[in-house]
């Protein structure tokens, strides 16, 4: 009797359902890979975008506004780490010409863009943040404390060359103007030359560099922000009537100008948000006096780009 060898006999469906299972496990560990691949991709991506959502704002003009946008800007940015923003001076005219080309993100200026030559005034968005007086300024030597505006305009036109003309002492008359395209000498000749030619004479382009010029050379006279007077120069009553704040506020004192932040159209959120802060009570009832200007919130009359002065 012969003994039966027994055995499993593996069928070729069995087979091919074992390569299928096989082929199934490979695929879901190939997936999970990818899966993984896609949400490391996914975090980096993110990472970028959040790194990518830092803003830069640029504001450029103005140097009588410099000051109170520089500090203004130092105080948001501790509360906004997100919001990059950069001020620089050059003055009025640059600031305009440089937003309307959109080469900066805010143009400051102390004029209305439609005093300035060149500019599409309609194509801009004015942002009144501040009011500056601006007042003549002399050398403490020269003897004078009031001038007429008469006088005024004949020191600037070149009609009075010496101080005993005007009241002071026998010392001749040293103008400093301003550049051209600087606000602070359109707002000056504005009020006091009433359309009348400046005598030439130099011309420099920031009040600080006029604020140390009138106080080291005898017998110079210019013109300065009253953020910018101190106790090394004199700054001279117009008609009696003395540079401060309350006169400007009220239209007594005629020599000033509101301190404007334009932008090319509507400002995007993050630019609107800043100038928001501007005209905030934290910056209108505390830095802008602090600095020397005059609160919007203060003035008792307004002004237009013709000139025209109404009470509110």
């Amino acid at each position: 009797m012969s003994t039966k060898k027994t055995g499993f006999k593996l069928g070729g469906n069995h087979i091919m359902k074992k390569r299928s299972f096989f082929s199934a496990i490979v695929a879901l560990s190939a997936m999970g890979v990818l899966l993984a691949g896609c949400g490391s991709n996914s975090a980096s991506s993110s990472k970028k975008s959040s790194s990518s959502s830092n803003v830069k704002i640029t504001a450029v003009g103005s140097t009588a506004l410099q000051p109170l946008v520089e500090q203004a800007a130092s105080d948001y940015q501790k509360d906004n780490s997100k919001v990059n923003i950069s001020v620089q001076g050059g003055g009025s005219g640059t600031g305009l010409s440089q937003v309307q080309e959109g080469a900066v993100t805010i143009g400051n200026s102390d004029i209305f863009a439609e005093q300035q030559s060149g500019i599409k005034a309609n194509k801009l968005v004015d942002h009144k943040v501040a009011v500056v007086g601006m007042t003549p300024v002399v050398n403490k030597g020269v003897g004078v404390k009031n001038l007429t505006m008469a006088q005024l305009k004949g020191i600037f036109t070149g009609k009075y060359k010496n101080w005993n003309q005007v009241g002071g002492k026998n010392e001749k008359i040293n103008v400093v103007n301003r550049v051209s395209g600087s606000g602070t000498r359109a707002t000056f000749e504005g009020a006091v030359l009433e359309g009348a030619k400046a005598i030439k004479t130099q011309e420099q382009d920031s009040n600080g560099t006029v604020q140390k010029i009138v106080s080291s050379t005898p017998g110079t006279i210019s013109y300065l922000a009253f953020s910018y007077v101190n106790s090394k120069i004199e700054a001279p009553s117009v008609n009696n009537v003395k540079p401060t704040d309350q006169n400007v506020e009220n239209n007594k004192w005629k020599i000033w100008s509101y301190e404007h932040m334009y932008t090319k159209g509507q400002p995007n959120a993050a630019t609107k948000k800043f100038l928001n802060y501007m005209n905030s009570s934290k910056v209108q009832d505390s830095l802008v006096q602090k600095l020397g200007y005059i609160s919007i919130h203060d003035m008792k009359v307004q002004k237009n780009a013709s000139g025209a002065v109404t009470t509110k």
